[in-house]
């Protein structure tokens, strides 16, 4: 298990959605990489040093770090016919060796040396990851494969660079796994309530699960 690439946002015009500017478009760079935890009071702040987001619904600390699986992006590249380089999800991290989706809520992981970062919801995809794919149907295609990535929350902060091992350090003692969370999240109602006692996972997705059961 290794990580692969390490991916930093370059600022451009969003003109997919409400905020103007998007961090989507993120390229690897070379390390070492500081990933420390954003402040909650922070807006569009994110992990590593020198990335940031510009929507509200982005970054903090649940949403620190976002992995994607250099696997998946194999099976997607096979699927549409064209290069997706690392980094091309908006992904930080790009992973190989680990089941990124199979990942279970509040599993932890050690990057390298130092740095210890917690599996903590899966992506959701919106608008501006649409247009930024430019492929029609992209949202409905993606939730139903439910390979999301996952976001990380940040537990010891450090330094990681490209080819870094990745460790499973934690995990914990139930079977909800990113993928299940996704798929409960964008439809299949049946599996909400196995939500519900994952403290791992936000309190805002777990509010939302409530809510939707009720």
């Amino acid at each position: 298990m290794m990580l692969l690439s390490v991916n930093i946002g370059k600022p451009r015009t969003n003109q997919w959605n409400k905020s103007a500017t998007t961090g989507i478009d993120k390229r690897p760079v070379d390390g070492p990489i500081m990933v420390t935890a954003p402040e909650p009071a922070a807006p569009g702040a994110v992990g590593l040093a020198g990335d940031r987001t510009f929507s509200s619904g982005h970054g903090g600390p649940d949403q620190a770090v976002y992995a994607y699986a250099r696997e998946d992006l194999d099976v997607w590249q096979n699927e549409l016919g064209r290069t997706l380089p690392d980094g091309v999800f908006g992904e930080n991290l790009t992973t190989t060796g680990i089941d990124v989706n199979g990942a279970l809520i509040g599993e932890r992981w050690r990057l390298g040396s130092e740095v210890v970062l917690e599996v903590s919801r899966p992506r959701i995809p919106c608008r501006t990851f649409q247009g930024w794919l430019d492929e029609e149907g992209w949202i409905k295609r993606f939730t139903r494969t439910a390979r999301p990535g996952t976001y990380l929350r940040v537990i010891e902060p450090g330094a990681i660079r490209p080819g870094d091992p990745i460790e499973l350090v934690h995990r914990p003692q139930h079977d909800v796994t990113v993928a299940i969370a996704f798929r409960a999240l964008t439809g299949e109602s049946d599996l909400l309530p196995r939500l519900l006692p994952l403290e791992a996972l936000p309190e805002e997705l777990r509010d939302k699960a409530r809510r939707r059961i009720a």
